[in-house]
């Protein structure tokens, strides 16, 4: 069911929509690994049974060879042979007759030149009309090149007989010895077809209804694994979809149990999420700095067009233009400040901007700083403490960088010292490194808004004094340059006391 979002348009996640083509690949695969395996198993099963029953068939087939060709042997070997021609052969067709009925094949005596001469099938036309020959046998002839084989030795192969029998079949044979001389040769057949094919046909169709079970227990099952795998790769794609939308609400679900935590989806998902309240706050930030920014921008910029008209269309009379000329140029300086910082941010970030590093006294350049602000600071009776502590420090750093470092704090401290407070700064070298602090009185930052305050686009709670005038840029951009620097900042605040911001350069 489809449900359209009042924003996007687009499906909420986790409610059932179509299938993705995610789930059908993982599903069909998985479907074709089984039916891949069931089909190899099953070649294979069949592969082995076949080799089981023909060494099987052959072993037996051999066994009872042996046993004609001893039977045979004794009874022509025997005084009964030369005193009852006729039952003696009847005993060795009877026996022949019995053997081949009870393992199924068809097991014949042949003399030295491949001609049969006893067989099963003899007595079924009755002895009395005994010719020496049966209508079914009286065809065979073994070639000379397997009868010398024959003579000689037990021997096993498969064939046809030259055209004989029907099919290809298993044939065995085993010399009959009248002492050391050979005087005849038994073989047995068995066909394969007639045989084998009704036990693998048997075999396969139980197979066949094994797995068919196991097919259907395993698609099931593969079906529900699938569903279960991709489910959160469905949540996050349509997740994904309404962010790109600029919808940051959405957190995909994680299930409480400690398998789904610690395998990769469950890390996956809680990354997913943790990047959606990235952006989120981000989008948030972005929102108020433009907010802040479109702020700056107007205000100064309606000040300035405002002072300048009334200059020329003479409301702003000449004893006056000069004041007014006045806050117009701080008003263009605080653009300009402003303009740069947002520059130097988008150099910082793209990696255009390289190092310059030289040796100076950041001592000298913190004091020439206060005095850039000496107009401000007597204005609201400000008191500059730590001066008289101040010793050369130098530093190998980009000048101009840590420059805009210390301006910026200071910057910072006077904007936010009342009137009758005081700023404090201190510079030291000590552990391979110099620290630069710079304190100032007043309302101070809660304990949760000292780490955000060097995020990007971060501005303190507009409801409070503090950061009133902010554009929330300035220590992102301080963060930035003190970190290219390989160094640290850190801000701590006591309220309604003091805030403190150290930052700290290797040597």
């Amino acid at each position: 069911m489809e449900i359209n979002t009042k924003k996007t348009g687009t499906a909420k996640p986790g409610t059932k929509t179509r299938r993705s083509s995610l789930f059908r690949r993982f599903f069909l695969t998985s479907a074709l690994i089984l039916l891949g395996t069931l089909f190899i198993a099953g070649l294979s099963l069949m592969i082995f049974v076949s080799t089981y029953w023909s060494n099987e068939k052959a072993e037996l087939l051999k066994k009872n060879t042996n046993s004609v060709a001893s039977n045979t042997a004794d009874v022509l070997s025997s005084e009964y042979m030369g005193e009852n021609r006729k039952g003696s052969i009847m005993m060795i067709c009877n026996n022949l007759n019995q053997i081949s009925s009870a393992i199924d094949a068809d097991i014949f005596v042949v003399d030295l030149n491949g001609t049969i001469i006893y067989c099963k099938d003899i007595l079924k036309s009755g002895f009395s009309l005994y010719t020496g020959s049966c209508m079914l046998h009286g065809a065979y002839r073994i070639n000379e090149t397997i009868m010398r084989t024959a003579v000689d030795r037990p021997c096993s192969f498969t064939g046809d007989l030259d055209g004989a029998l029907d099919g290809l079949s298993f044939i065995v044979s085993s010399p009959v010895k009248v002492g050391e001389e050979t005087v005849a040769v038994v073989f047995a057949t068995q066909s394969l077809t007639r045989g084998l094919a009704p036990y693998i046909l048997a075999i396969f169709r139980l197979f066949s209804y094994a797995s068919m079970i196991g097919i259907l227990f395993a698609l099931i099952v593969a079906y529900i694994a699938t569903a279960r795998t991709t489910r959160p790769l469905r949540l996050m794609s349509e997740a994904a979809k309404q962010y790109a939308n600029g919808d940051f609400s959405y957190r995909i679900p994680v299930k409480n149990t400690k398998n789904r935590k610690s395998d990769e989806i469950g890390t996956l998902i809680e990354a997913f999420n943790s990047m959606a309240q990235d952006l989120a706050t981000l989008e948030s930030s972005r929102r108020s700095f433009i907010a802040n920014v479109s702020h700056e921008l107007k205000t100064p910029m309606t000040t300035i067009g405002g002072f300048i008209d009334g200059i020329l269309d003479g409301t702003i009379g000449e004893d006056r233009q000069e004041q007014y000329l006045s806050i117009v140029s701080g008003e263009v300086k605080r653009l300009r400040r402003l303009v740069e910082q947002m520059l130097n941010l988008s150099r910082i970030e793209s990696g255009e901007v390289r190092l310059n590093p030289s040796e100076f006294d950041i001592s000298e350049m913190i004091v020439t700083t206060l005095i850039s602000f000496e107009q401000m600071i007597d204005k609201k009776d400000i008191e500059v403490r730590g001066l008289d502590n101040f010793t050369q420090i130098n530093v190998r750093a980009d000048r101009d960088m840590i420059y805009q470092v210390i301006y910026n704090l200071v910057d910072n401290a006077v904007k936010y010292t009342p009137e009758g407070g005081f700023i404090e700064v201190e510079a030291l070298k000590s552990g391979g490194r110099t620290t630069v602090r710079v304190t100032n009185s007043g309302h101070g930052i809660e304990s949760e808004e000292t780490e955000k305050i060097f995020e990007r686009f971060y501005k303190v709670d507009k409801s409070r004094s503090y950061d009133a005038k902010s554009a929330g840029m300035g220590l992102y951009l301080v963060k930035m340059l003190v970190e290219l620097h390989n160094g640290k900042i850190k801000a701590q605040s006591v309220i309604d006391d003091r805030t403190d911001f150290i930052f700290w350069l290797p040597e």
